[in-house]
């Protein structure tokens, strides 16, 4: 049975909530955590990511390879860092993230083909600017494998939109 819907007028759709749409950072407080679903990084995720990216390095390309300080399948940090970037984009700032402006990295142990990761995101500072509604919201996030090991740990300072 079909039923005949009009379309709703533009302010009308406006007023609807968007899926997926990011926070806000009125929305937010110093002090706020979300955690990431969890994701197990395949065969294919390694070989795309050195593919598109062009880390050629022997220990990622090379299964057999044994010069190396980890053994088995290790992925790049800067593959697991993009993976949990895409959750908080898919949820956080989708949206609202208006720019990356810095970035404080640390690799804390290695991830490895099979192993799953998830992070935690906690919002350690807030700054309104003075023009445009916007804020500087700084992040930090904690990555951890499978067996809640600390992998990975990373300070984002964004900014962010604020409400229309």
């Amino acid at each position: 049975m079909t039923q005949n819907h009009s379309l709703p007028s533009a302010a009308q759709l406006d007023a609807i909530p968007r899926m997926g749409q990011g926070v806000y950072w009125q929305d937010i407080s110093v002090g706020q955590q979300w955690r990431t679903f969890r994701r197990t990084i395949t065969e294919s995720d390694l070989v795309g990511f050195i593919n598109v990216t062009g880390m050629v390095e022997a220990i990622f390309i090379d299964a057999g390879f044994d010069g190396g300080a980890i053994k088995g399948r290790p992925v790049p940090g800067a593959l697991t860092y993009t993976l949990i970037e895409g959750f908080i984009l898919q949820s956080m700032i989708q949206g609202t993230g208006l720019a990356m402006l810095e970035l404080h990295q640390k690799i804390l142990g290695p991830v490895m083909v099979g192993d799953s990761v998830q992070a935690l995101v906690e919002v350690t500072d807030i700054r309104p600017t003075s023009k445009n509604n916007r804020a500087v919201v700084t992040s930090r996030i904690t990555v951890y494998n499978q067996r809640q090991e600390v992998v990975m740990e990373y300070v984002a300072v964004r900014l962010l939109a604020g409400r229309p």
